[in-house]
């Protein structure tokens, strides 16, 4: 088979290639998709995994920027009066109902992956996270029993630290992603001023009909709670 590395920067993916090379497989390509929303540590850490990998990393772009899918398709209705008729433009914010961010890079790994003959996609789900396991791709790291834990333990070995990603994040894919944890919103928020004053200004330029940046909240609604509770822990540590 040809394995093909799906390859998303983070631990668990960068520990598998590095394991798969360790462990003498053959790997036909490696191939990362730059959503285009990616923090700029992790463009410069693909670079590493070049560099001290040997391998030479193939990038994939969305057919159409996700701003694109986000701000301007046109949807068309596919049921009722409106059927065949524009209805909404503009996908919105990824949801957990509408995670067109995921299809799009599914879509685009496909269609590299179909060009090469007995290829099979292997994919960084660790050993602890058997619930995410799907039928037809190769999992590595539960075959090495690889855990989270040791994945991220085994990268920091080889000299790698996300320019401080993971110091300050649990998770470290799209910055701006609402299906991330209110807990690492406040650690952009704190650590990354920048970004999220640019994903505010990105959920001002929102639609109306779209729902709101994270459980129907807008990013300006979760500032003002943040606000908030900043003013709130000051308070308690004054009368402490």
């Amino acid at each position: 088979m040809n394995n093909i590395i799906s390859l998303s920067g983070g631990k668990d993916s960068t520990a598998m290639l590095h394991m798969m090379l360790e462990c003498g497989e053959d790997i036909h390509s490696v191939v990362f998709f730059d959503t285009g929303w990616e923090f700029p540590e992790m463009l410069e850490h693909i670079d590493l995994v070049e560099r001290k990998t040997g391998v030479k990393v193939v990038r994939l772009e969305p057919e159409n920027s996700f701003d694109y899918w986000m701000y301007h398709q046109r949807m068309m209705a596919q049921k009722g009066e409106m059927k065949g008729e524009i209805h909404r433009i503009g996908n919105g914010w990824p949801s957990p109902v509408r995670r067109w961010c995921t299809r799009v890079k599914v879509r685009t790994i496909q269609k590299f992956s179909r060009e090469i003959e007995n290829q099979i996609q292997c994919v960084g789900i660790a050993a602890d996270e058997m619930h995410r396991v799907k039928t037809g791709k190769r999992y590595p790291l539960i075959e090495y029993g690889m855990t989270e834990a040791d994945c991220i333990r085994y990268c920091r070995s080889l000299g790698y630290d996300w320019g401080g990603l993971y110091d300050i994040f649990d998770r470290v894919s799209c910055w701006c992603c609402p299906l991330q944890s209110l807990k690492n919103l406040r650690r952009l928020r704190k650590h990354r001023p920048e970004l999220w004053q640019e994903l505010i200004e990105m959920d001002m330029r929102q639609p109306r009909h779209n729902p709101g940046f994270k459980e129907y909240a807008t990013a300006i609604q979760l500032e003002i709670r943040f606000r908030k509770e900043d003013k709130q822990l000051e308070m308690w540590e004054m009368a402490a």
